[in-house]
């Protein structure tokens, strides 16, 4: 099985290859951009399954095929959940959604392999995706997409989708990220909850704002409180407060 990567955050692809790689499966290449995947299109024999993120750094990836007629199979990913019903409705083999599961990975390689072995032709309707793109990321388009921090001399760009959570210590707010990395950020959890995306990011407790799709199970906890368990942090128990709990299910539902 001939498999790419179309993903402009690296740490992201890289996760995803080495995820693909448990499975036995060793994509072909990493495309970062639509230029770059346009190019590459162009020179070689195309695929027979894409990993495909829809937002790039210089578009969205269905420019790709406004230059290139491609025949692949295509599993989405993104971490903008807003997507996901509507483009369930898509003849697509399938939607992941960032932080990418395991156990949601391998269910959307058998059910692609399962296609290609009946030889089901797999389609969507690119008009409609592209129009459920641009009416869902109007409102995307006023928070932030990226953070940038100082390492040392050096200024780091760390994108929004990338991130699990946000977490106030020492009376400092940190970043923590889906590849296991912590970063010092030189804002408050206050001033945050104002530039994030309120469908993706929640403030769970006083010390904590989360992203939805980080979250991996969701217990009860004393005191009519919840404990979220995430798919990377592991530092300390993120609780959501008694306060909070309410809209919390609001939110999550």
């Amino acid at each position: 099985m001939k498999v790419i990567i179309i993903e402009d955050e690296k740490p992201a692809a890289r996760r995803l290859s080495r995820m693909l790689n448990e499975l036995s499966i060793e994509p072909l290449t990493m495309l970062h951009s639509v230029e770059e995947a346009v190019n590459w299109f162009l020179n070689n024999e195309h695929p027979d399954l894409i990993f495909l993120d829809i937002q790039l750094s210089d578009g969205l990836s269905f420019e790709i095929f406004e230059e290139v007629e491609i025949d692949s199979a295509i599993i989405f990913t993104t971490a903008y959940d807003e997507y996901a019903l509507k483009a369930f409705k898509l003849n697509s083999v399938d939607y992941l959604l960032k932080p990418i599961d395991s156990d949601e990975l391998e269910n959307a390689v058998q059910k692609f392999k399962n296609l290609y072995n009946t030889k089901e032709n797999v389609t969507f309707d690119l008009n409609q995706l592209k129009n459920i793109i641009s009416n869902t990321s109007g409102n995307a388009n006023n928070y932030k997409k990226r953070f940038t921090v100082k390492i040392g001399q050096h200024i780091k760009m760390i994108s929004t989708a990338s991130i699990e959570c946000f977490y106030s210590e020492n009376k400092a707010t940190h970043i923590y990220t889906i590849d296991n990395r912590s970063y010092l950020l030189e804002e408050t959890l206050e001033n945050l909850e104002n530039k994030l995306q309120s469908e993706t990011f929640f403030r769970v407790s006083r010390k904590y704002v989360v992203n939805i799709n980080a979250i991996k199970d969701i217990i009860s906890y004393t005191n009519s409180r919840l404990k979220l368990i995430l798919h990377s942090y592991k530092e300390a128990e993120i609780i959501v407060s008694r306060e909070r709990v309410k809209d919390f299910k609001e939110w999550i539902g």
